[in-house]
């Protein structure tokens, strides 16, 4: 097993105790988990950009490096949980982000100069 299909496990575990089972949901159950799941990403992101000192009013915030790391790892949890839903394995995940990769650097290689959701149509 390698560290991705390992983290896919383990995110299935934790998912299954805490009572959501990803596997067979029906397209309501399916809606309502991705909207959970967007949510708590938003969430999530909202309390990464809370570790970094955004405000630039603010003379007392300091970069919080270890919370940061520890909010991209909830992020990792719950976008796996949400790439679960949607029927995707460790597998299917790697598969896509490598075809995806390779329509981002073609589109820096051609400039990128307008969208053509088509290029990514084969994902």
């Amino acid at each position: 097993m390698d560290k991705l299909e390992e983290i896919f496990a383990l995110q299935e575990g934790l998912n299954e105790r805490i009572g959501v089972k990803t596997a067979g949901m029906s397209d309501e159950e399916k809606t309502k988990w991705v909207l959970n799941y967007t949510r708590a990403l938003q969430q999530e992101t909202a309390e990464l950009i809370d570790s970094v000192p955004w405000k630039w009013w603010a003379k007392y915030q300091e970069f919080d490096e270890q919370n940061a790391r520890v909010e991209v790892v909830d992020l990792f949890h719950f976008l796996i949980s949400l790439a679960q839903v949607l029927g995707m394995s460790a597998d299917d995940v790697h598969a896509a982000y490598t075809k995806k990769n390779k329509v981002n650097h073609d589109r820096q290689d051609s400039g990128y100069t307008k969208k053509d959701e088509a290029d990514s149509r084969h994902i």
